[in-house]
């Protein structure tokens, strides 16, 4: 599989889309489940993403019809739906992303079927092209995973590793071997049927993992950490060279 860098936001920012674009990431994650995304701003902020020529997987609100619907209806390109928590779960609300029979989303007559009606066409291309990744971050999700990649409804996963160490009771996450081990444990589950995967990958030992396991999607930065470090360094970087100045 071809690796994608992508950013994440958790607020909407044009500036922080056209940055995004300059600096040559691929794909912006908009994290609506933790972060300040209403409908108004999905309305906008989707389409001016896929005007940059950049793809949209939207982490939606909950595992839940409505924000699952939404998103897709706004035009995103994928959806990660969070605390998926087995197979069968999985089935239902991962079916919400699918239309019938396939799985059973609601038709919109808006935006990505141009404000007309749609065709039978219309439905395959839909089902095949914009994706639908549950999130593996409860245990019993990481138990079930080969039979929620065996879903026709899931194109494939979406790694959480921080609420995953939580719920495997290894406390915060802190890019453990056995951390590694779990993301390495789902990726190979994910290759072995020929789907892809995504990780947030913010460490070298993350990062590394993604490019040795074949990840589909790895996400480099988050907006409000980005921003912490560019604020940061600039700081440290000034009183390092006051120091020097006062030698």
């Amino acid at each position: 599989m071809n690796l994608k860098a992508s950013v994440w936001l958790t607020e909407p920012s044009s500036a922080a889309v056209d940055i995004a674009k300059i600096a040559g990431y691929e794909i912006v994650v908009l994290d609506v489940e933790h972060g300040l995304f209403d409908l108004a701003a999905m309305d906008w902020i989707i389409p001016f993403i896929r005007s940059r020529g950049m793809k949209v997987i939207v982490k939606v609100l909950g595992p839940e019809r409505g924000p699952i619907q939404q998103a897709l209806d706004f035009g995103a390109n994928a959806v990660a739906i969070p605390h998926i928590e087995s197979a069968e779960h999985a089935a239902r609300v991962c079916g919400y992303a699918k239309f019938p029979p396939l799985g059973d989303r609601s038709f919109a007559g808006g935006r990505t079927s141009n404000y007309v009606g749609f065709t039978d066409e219309w439905v395959k291309e839909q089902d095949s092209e914009y994706q639908c990744f549950p999130m593996i971050e409860d245990g019993s999700a990481f138990d079930s995973i080969d039979e929620i990649l065996a879903l026709d409804c899931v194109d494939g996963i979406f790694i959480g590793p921080s609420d995953l160490s939580l719920r495997r009771e290894r406390g915060a996450y802190s890019v453990t071997e056995e951390d590694l081990d779990d993301i390495r444990y789902l990726a190979r589950a994910a290759q072995k049927v020929n789907k892809p995967w995504i990780l947030p990958a913010w460490s070298e030992a993350e990062q590394r993992l993604a490019i040795e396991e074949n990840a589909a999607v790895v996400i480099l930065n988050m907006q409000y950490g980005a921003l912490l470090q560019g604020f940061t360094n600039a700081l440290d970087k000034f009183k390092k060279f006051g120091l020097e100045e006062k030698k």
